[in-house]
């Protein structure tokens, strides 16, 4: 692997970093801000979103309250980070309900441009 790739593998992680902590201030404008105009984000199950625009309105019945994140790996190469953790997010019945997730995001020129999203409740 060349210094380079390490680079901007290193670079990428820092950006969803920095993202995910806008959204936990809950600003997501701020989180949109390290997107690029086109992303395109799909969470399996659920019909894909194409565009700030229609992220922005997902955001805002999705995390009515700002989630919890706890990101137990990340792993960079190239254009892809892949995150690994947990996330708490309140529901419309203001209870808060914890999802295990792992995010696949691939970059173009520094921003995201991608999201293939799995999460999933696991069992109590």
């Amino acid at each position: 692997m060349t210094l380079a790739k390490v680079s901007a593998s290193d670079g990428n992680k820092a950006t969803l970093q920095q993202a995910n902590a806008e959204i936990v201030r809950g600003n997501p404008e701020g989180f949109l801000s390290f997107c690029t105009e086109d992303i395109e984000w799909t969470a399996v199950g659920e019909l894909p979103l194409r565009g700030k625009e229609a992220v922005r309105q997902w955001m805002k019945t999705a995390y009515r309250e700002p989630p919890e994140f706890t990101v137990t790996q990340l792993v960079a190469e190239g254009d892809f980070v892949v995150a690994l953790g947990e996330i708490m997010v309140k529901g419309e019945d203001g209870r808060a309900a914890r999802h295990a997730y792992c995010d696949v995001w691939r970059f173009r020129d520094g921003r995201m441009a991608q999201l293939s999203a799995f999460v999933v409740r696991p069992a109590a």
